[in-house]
């Protein structure tokens, strides 16, 4: 017999997972728009397939982001993870080497020490392994969770300085969770007290039991079991722990290229449900550490958009800086998400920017577009650098902005003015496609990513002016003296953690100057404060965020202060009385005469 009663709730709850999994994912995979339908269709059978395999095992049960961050997380995360996996996967096997069939019922490894008492224990060949290689997993598996418990008392061993405060319906399903391990465990230990079926775990356990108890109360420990397995999978797709199968989903999307776009789509309800609410992206975030809000990060915007809860405050508090998406162990693209939350639909854009329509494109053939950028023309001395190394090279350009700046749009797109944003990238991709050119250079990270990512600009080379510099020194085009000067570089938002660009304003650097390393720079550098995307914050508490990053840089002795973001270099301009470079100026006076 393999039948009783107190299945009922786990089969129900798998049923119920199921269907409620299918209905969100068929009506989200329909959400989505042209552009991402595209992309998939493009690369579903391309080799990135492969990637995004090896990407799910990598992260979805082996955790390495996490085990990145912190040893002790990522072992607590993984020993869950890969120990549920598992007794799946090895009780199947179980169940039908006792059975003889394959098609064992589905039901028999979730409860497979029960049937097996009562009907009877079977022999044969490596029972007593597989009843071992259970315990062991159940033991694993109970210890990540041990963890997982500690981790709510005390945080810091495991890397984190705060804690996410869950709403009490994920905290009802992570109580839901944690039961079910410790529940089956007394239950097959009391199975194990009469029938003596357990394994060096659960039969040492029962081994203390009276066997006459244990009999008694197993049914109740199985009970439990079962409807703490019913419990869990019923909440799971609405809660948290929606993640745990939407992880999966947004890896593969992201390996086949799908990414945010201007609007909500279907691939923004993957990433909203991908969120486990880990907390990480709390301590990094700079208005937690210098300012002590910790209310406003991706765990919270993410849930509460989620939960269809007003976000407009929290959507429009953020430096938008992509700290808390560097440090995201699934890579959501927070940003984006609240940069479509600011979306400001109300506002009439007709006529907004008549001066536009007078600016004509330049016959730009042969050579390059430098695009100096609104932040650039308040520090002259950047487009003054670049001006001459130009000259070096021999290289003729055609700058673009120099007498009628027409803005990037990024400031505008970040802070939710999408239509004027779009009138001037529009007039701006005229100018440039007109002009005949097929490189363009810039010297602000803002309007960097924005002709990257919010342009269609396909036939242009695209180049921060670092990364221009750094191609000009290796085809030797020009020379610098090097000089015996320690400098430290500070990683400008956008250009850094926004592009992933840090290589190449290093090897600049080292070709001038001494470079030092900073205790926070790349991923984990400090956003300079000034960052265009928040508006919310005062400027006295802009300057403490300034000042902290400004501290990081201090602590390497270094002369000179050196960035690659005309923003970046104001902000610290005003904050010391050292000498602070943009690349390009720093460049500009070692070239070799």
């Amino acid at each position: 017999m393999f039948f009783h009663p107190f299945i009922l709730p786990f089969c129900v709850g798998v049923v119920a997972l199921f269907v409620i999994l299918f209905i969100k994912y068929t009506r989200w995979i329909s959400q989505l728009n042209k552009v991402q339908f595209r992309a998939f269709r493009r690369n579903i059978f391309s080799w990135r397939v492969f990637a995004a395999t090896w990407e799910a095992i990598r992260e979805g049960l082996l955790h390495f982001r996490i085990f990145k961050h912190n040893v002790v997380l990522g072992f607590m995360h993984s020993t869950i993870a890969i120990g549920w996996l598992l007794m799946i996967v090895v009780s199947k096997f179980e169940a039908d080497l006792y059975c003889g069939s394959i098609v064992s019922r589905p039901w028999m490894g979730i409860f497979f020490r029960f049937f097996e008492a009562q009907n009877g224990v079977r022999d044969f060949k490596g029972a007593n392994l597989f009843t071992n290689a259970m315990d062991a997993i159940l033991l694993m598996v109970l210890l990540g969770v041990c963890l997982a418990f500690c981790k709510r008392l005390y945080s810091r061993l495991f890397g984190m300085k705060k804690m996410t405060k869950h709403a009490i319906f994920d905290q009802f399903t992570l109580y839901a969770m944690w039961a079910i391990f410790p529940l089956r465990f007394l239950a097959e230990s009391c199975t194990a007290a009469w029938a003596r079926n357990g394994g060096f775990l659960t039969q040492t356990v029962g081994d203390w039991l009276n066997p006459n108890y244990a009999h008694q109360y197993e049914f109740v420990f199985w009970w439990a079991y079962s409807l703490s397995l019913f419990v869990f999978l019923v909440a799971m797709p609405f809660s948290r722990y929606m993640h745990i199968f939407t992880e999966i989903w947004l890896i593969f999307f992201r390996n086949l290229r799908l990414k945010e776009t201007k609007k909500t789509s279907g691939y923004t309800k993957f990433e909203l449900s991908a969120c486990s609410r880990c907390g990480i992206c709390i301590d990094g975030c700079p208005l937690n550490s210098e300012l002590g809000n910790s209310r406003i990060q991706p765990v919270y915007f993410l849930r509460d958009i989620r939960y269809k809860r007003d976000v407009t405050d929290i959507a429009n508090d953020c430096l938008m800086c992509h700290r808390c998406v560097s440090d995201c162990p699934v890579l959501i693209e927070s940003v984006e998400i609240r940069r479509q939350k600011r979306d400001k639909k109300e506002l009439d854009t007709q006529g907004n920017y008549p001066f536009i329509e007078n600016i004509h494109p330049f016959n730009a053939i042969g050579r390059v577009v430098y695009f100096a950028g609104c932040m650039s023309h308040l520090t002259p001395s950047i487009p003054q650098s670049m001006r001459k190394i130009f000259d070096a090279a021999g290289q003729k350009y055609w700058f673009m902005d120099e007498d009628r700046t027409v803005c990037c749009g990024r400031p505008l797109w970040q802070q939710g003015f999408t239509n004027q944003a779009e009138d001037l990238i529009q007039k701006n991709t005229e100018l440039i496609q007109k002009s005949g050119a097929r490189m363009l250079i810039t010297s602000c990270p803002i309007c960097y990513i924005s002709f990257k990512n919010e342009y269609s600009l396909p036939h242009i080379e695209i180049f921060h002016h670092s990364e221009y510099i750094d191609r000009l020194l290796k085809k030797n085009r020009i020379k610098v003296s090097k000089q015996d000067l320690d400098v430290v570089f500070h990683d400008p938002c956008e250009l850094g953690r926004g592009t992933k660009i840090y290589k190449a304003p290093r090897n600049v650097l080292k070709a001038v100057a001494n470079l030092k390393k900073a205790r926070y720079e790349k991923e984990k550098a400090i956003c300079c404060g000034y960052n265009l995307g928040n508006t919310v914050i005062t400027s006295e508490e802009q300057r403490k965020i300034r000042d902290a990053s400004m501290r990081n840089l201090l602590t390497t002795n270094a002369k000179t202060i050196c960035t690659a973001c005309p923003m970046c270099k104001k902000s610290f301009t005003h904050a010391t009385t050292q000498s602070v470079k943009d690349i390009a100026e720093l460049v500009a006076e070692n070239l070799a005469k």
